[in-house]
């Protein structure tokens, strides 16, 4: 008896050598793949270069929608088609212009407005200024807001080495700032840019109003951090200085647009979907080359990449490169209503939304089980170092996704740097890394093909 046991045992365990040693040489052939015949660079350079800023309802977004829809459709994929999805039109406008005056002297420091911000009046606006750390601020100070500018300077803490989480300590304020300082009389309102170090370059982002009537809608706008950094300075010896901005910006009417997507079709259980994707708008200052050209191209390498080793998936893995995840995510929610119109089983989605930098691991929603197959996995990947694998949020555009049972994840990149670039003048191409980008790529397509091989617990 304990001698069919020990066989039994032995057998077993030459079977899951066997599976990790095919699963070894096909994550080598992956990452050869990757590294060495990859598009997703070239790609980026085209989006980048050749189409620039992408924000949703502009002619450079259609451009970005009909030039990947044709490069997928070079991959010899079994579909490639777009979705329809209405969006939201917000246009800048002229260059921003803004100055300290204190004493007569007017400093100019950079500003960028806030996306889904108004005007301010024609010849721009001039108030006092008061400075708070956050909106939890406002209901000390009640009547001393009204009639003036506020100025929301909480820093990102530098002292999380995730970064994303010193962000979320303090984007409220930029989201939100505006919304909760009208209601105190602001007639305006300037946020510290979401970024670590101290620079020039004012990030933008969106800003929501929230339940305001327009008539209760007031200007906003991001500052760099190196104007932040003065205005608080001239604030403390002068409390009485004025801050000057004018922005032209203006919302217009929803636009058409479009989620681009590209299939493989299953082999085994073509019902079972599996997702992998970025977004395909970017902020307009630049041209969103890690946020989120990216996440794009790696998207899309990861379908190239699949049919260059030739591996047919058991189950149906599809592209979405997702439009206006930035100012609304319209995209991400259409492609979830169209999923339940149509029935589809989703079981597992991947997001790239983290930038270009080298990865790290990955992100994952998960129950335990399914999450612990996943950490079972890592002795396969620690040769292309990739060792963070936590629980946590995978990504905006594949959150609304709703099927009964499934994993989600969000490749976790290096995110030392990121905030340098997100949403400013300076995330273009040239701060791209091609083999990082890569590597990112063949990383993301090593996870579907592990997750299409082994299916999730149910």
């Amino acid at each position: 008896m304990k001698k069919s046991i020990v066989a039994g045992l032995v057998f077993l365990n030459g079977i899951a050598m066997v599976a990790q040693s095919k699963d070894e040489q096909m994550l080598k052939d992956i990452y050869k793949a990757g590294l060495t015949n990859a598009k997703c660079y070239s790609w980026l350079e085209h989006l980048s270069n050749k189409i620039g800023a992408r924000l949703s309802g502009s002619e450079n977004a259609e451009k970005a929608v009909q030039y990947t829809k044709v490069q997928l459709e070079t991959l010899g994929l079994d579909k490639v088609y777009l979705q329809e999805v209405m969006v939201p039109k917000w246009v800048r406008g002229e260059k921003e212009s803004a100055y300290i005056l204190d004493n007569k002297t007017k400093i100019t420091v950079p500003i960028a407005a806030l996306g889904g911000s108004i005007a301010t009046p024609k010849n721009g606006l001039t108030a006092e200024v008061i400075e708070v750390q956050g909106i939890e601020d406002l209901k000390i100070l009640g009547d001393k807001i009204k009639g003036k500018i506020v100025f929301y300077n909480r820093p990102m803490d530098p002292v999380n080495i995730e970064t994303f989480k010193s962000y979320g300590g303090c984007v409220d304020q930029r989201y939100a700032g505006a919304k909760e300082a009208a209601k105190f009389g602001a007639v305006g309102t300037i946020v510290r840019s979401m970024n670590l170090r101290l620079d020039d370059f004012p990030h933008t982002g969106a800003q929501s109003y929230g339940d305001l009537s327009p008539a209760e809608y007031i200007p906003t706008a991001a500052i760099s951090t190196n104007g932040a950094e003065l205005l608080s300075q001239k604030l403390k010896v002068n409390p009485s200085l004025k801050f000057y901005f004018k922005q032209s910006c203006v919302q217009m009417p929803e636009a058409l647009s479009y989620n681009v997507v590209g299939e493989i079709k299953g082999s085994e259980h073509p019902e079972n979907i599996m997702v992998v994707g970025g977004h395909l708008d970017s902020w307009d200052l630049a041209d969103g080359s890690h946020d989120d050209g990216a996440g794009v191209v790696q998207s899309m390498e990861v379908l190239r990449i699949f049919k260059q080793i030739g591996y047919q998936p058991k189950n149906t893995i599809r592209v979405v490169l997702f439009m206006n995840e930035e100012n609304g995510g319209r995209g991400g929610k259409k492609y979830e209503e169209l999923a339940q119109i149509n029935k589809e089983n989703h079981i597992f989605a991947l997001e790239s939304d983290s930038g270009g930098f080298s990865p790290r691991g990955f992100s994952i929603e998960a129950d335990d089980a399914n999450f612990e197959r996943i950490l079972s996995w890592k002795n396969v990947f620690e040769p292309y170092l990739i060792h963070s694998f936590v629980k946590g949020h995978a990504g905006a555009d594949i959150g609304p996704l709703s099927s009964f049972k499934m994993v989600k994840a969000g490749l976790k990149p290096d995110s030392q740097r990121y905030f340098d670039y997100h949403h400013a003048l300076n995330d273009k191409f040239d701060a791209i890394n091609k083999r990082e980008l890569e590597l990112g790529a063949a990383t993301m397509a090593s996870l579907m093909y592990l997750i299409d091989q082994n299916g999730i617990i149910k």
